[in-house]
């Protein structure tokens, strides 16, 4: 199969903006050498950076293997911040993950609509599909325990119903490009053989998703996937 587009990482996607030294280091006077040796000053963030840098560090949090339920007070700690620092920016924790899922989302779709643009036969559309899910899983492990609820059994409800709608909405589009295929066929039950195959993949992304996260990321979502692609579509 073809390349995909590169999934970007998390740090990626949520950039944090590099500092600059205020000392000119060519300068060779005495108060530039005193400047410095000394510390550098902290720097206030630019508005919106501090509530990127949240999002990363709870991602980064999210991809230790075994990691327990993440609270306000250890992403404080990890961040050396007070938890009311955290609630300025997000009024809950609740909407801390929705801002991963809105990553996930984002990220995801945009790569679908690249891949529909691109490929035009539907079965194909289906199998990259499957593959980019599974590439953005593995290069974003803490996106991956978001994506199968791990993440979020302790969370807000709502929480696992939007990443339940996320895979009703994957499940839709391969279910399109999957009945188109079978339409091309000569399929005597185009819709039937849709619906059909189009569940199994999205069981099956979904249970190499959750075998990667439960692994604590040994196991590959990928790997074999030619093979298994081949039997499902």
């Amino acid at each position: 199969m073809s390349d995909l587009p590169e999934v970007p990482m998390p740090d990626e996607a949520l950039p944090l903006a590099g500092t600059s030294s205020d000392v000119d280091a060519a300068a060779p006077d005495t108060a530039t050498a005193v400047a410095a040796a000394a510390p550098p000053a902290r720097k206030r963030p630019r508005p919106g950076e501090r509530r990127v840098q949240i999002l990363q560090t709870l991602a980064e949090m999210l991809q230790q293997p075994g990691a327990d339920r993440i609270t306000t007070a250890a992403l404080a700690a990890k961040l050396e911040v007070s938890e009311a620092a955290l609630y300025r920016h997000f009024a809950s924790k609740a909407q801390m993950f929705e801002g991963l899922i809105e990553f996930i989302e984002s990220t995801v779709f945009s790569l679908i609509n690249q891949i529909a643009e691109r490929e035009t036969s539907g079965a194909v559309q289906a199998q990259r599909i499957t593959q980019m899910l599974l590439q953005f899983g593995e290069k974003n492990p803490g996106m991956a325990r978001v994506m199968v609820g791990d993440a979020l059994v302790f969370e807000n409800d709502r929480l696992s119903v939007r990443m339940n709608q996320f895979f009703d909405r994957i499940e839709s589009q391969l279910r399109q490009s999957l009945k188109a295929s079978a339409d091309a066929a000569g399929s005597a039950t185009p819709t039937v053989t849709a619906n059909g195959q189009a569940s199994a993949l999205t069981a099956f992304i979904i249970g190499r998703l959750q075998r990667f996260a439960r692994s604590g990321f040994r196991r590959s979502p990928t790997e074999q996937l030619d093979v298994a692609l081949a039997l499902l579509t």
